[in-house]
């Protein structure tokens, strides 16, 4: 994989980390996931009027992913309902990595070497790391069922996606109208909090589609990288996300310790110059 590649990713990562920071501080979190979705579809809009058609094969692609996606939203905000961010994130982004490169394997034959493997199985155990004296406490049944559900709804549309892509003919195209169908989602959060939408403050507003602008612009940068690289790799590369997420925790929001966040941090670092360096 090439360094550029690896470098777009980790900015994947790092805005991805940008906006679970404001999902995190958000109080109540279900209302500022549908903002996020919101803001995906926004700028969206506007791209799919402008753009040309994404190639035909693609859009079942496009569609099966809106749908994966609806899945995720619903089952991390069921496990926000019963857990913290801290035990639900690790879990969910943890096994995410493995399930890509398994899906993978079967559904396209993409063979990783042996020492992805292992820089996938690293950064696997940086993310856990990153929350262990909280994942030791325990985990309740109901968190954890979601949050294993939250990863397998994300292993299942990264690799809908990669393929999607790939098919396309033009990765602005599939991205545009893979936000703008987040228009369902968001509708969906809407209805179901219409109630208090209005009584929002602007700030929440502003915080909430910024958020989903970040975001958009996050996975836009992965869907392009899925055109060059192993979605396995990709995968787990973009999963350091949550390493700067809790650096975000402990810079801004004086969170946890910092010992085991930075051991967490070399851990990641190790098993993304493993993936970067495998043949």
């Amino acid at each position: 994989m090439s360094p550029f590649v690896i470098a777009i990713i980790l900015s994947a990562a790092v805005l991805h980390a940008v906006w679970n920071a404001i999902v995190k501080t958000a109080v109540d979190r279900t209302t500022t996931l549908g903002l996020v979705a919101f803001g995906h579809v926004l700028p969206a809009t506007v791209m799919v009027m402008l753009l040309p058609l994404p190639n035909a094969e693609s859009f079942f692609y496009i569609l099966l992913s809106t749908v994966v996606h609806f899945g995720y939203f619903f089952m991390l905000g069921k496990a926000y309902q019963h857990g913290d961010l801290s035990v639900v994130y690790p879990i969910a982004r943890g096994i995410v990595p493995a399930l890509v490169s398994l899906w993978a394997l079967i559904l396209l034959g993409e063979v990783l070497p042996a020492q992805a493997w292992i820089g996938i199985a690293v950064i696997a155990l940086g993310i856990q790391l990153s929350s262990w004296k909280v994942l030791r406490s325990g985990v309740g049944k109901a968190a954890l069922g979601f949050a294993v559900g939250t990863g397998f709804c994300i292993s299942i549309y990264s690799v809908v996606d990669g393929i999607g892509v790939r098919l396309s003919g033009n990765t602005l195209s599939y991205w545009a109208w893979g936000a703008f169908l987040h228009i369902f989602i968001a509708g969906f959060i809407g209805l179901r909090k219409r109630a208090t939408l209005a009584a929002l403050p602007l700030r929440v507003w502003a915080l909430g589609i910024a958020g989903g602008l970040v975001s958009m612009t996050a996975y836009g940068l992965v869907l392009y990288a899925k055109n060059f690289a192993p979605l396995g790799a990709v995968s787990a590369l973009r999963e350091t996300s949550v390493i700067f997420a809790a650096l975000i925790g402990f810079v801004f929001l004086r969170e946890g310790n910092w010992k085991r966040r930075l051991g967490a941090a070399v851990l990641m670092a190790m098993g993304v110059a493993l993936i970067g360096t495998s043949a």
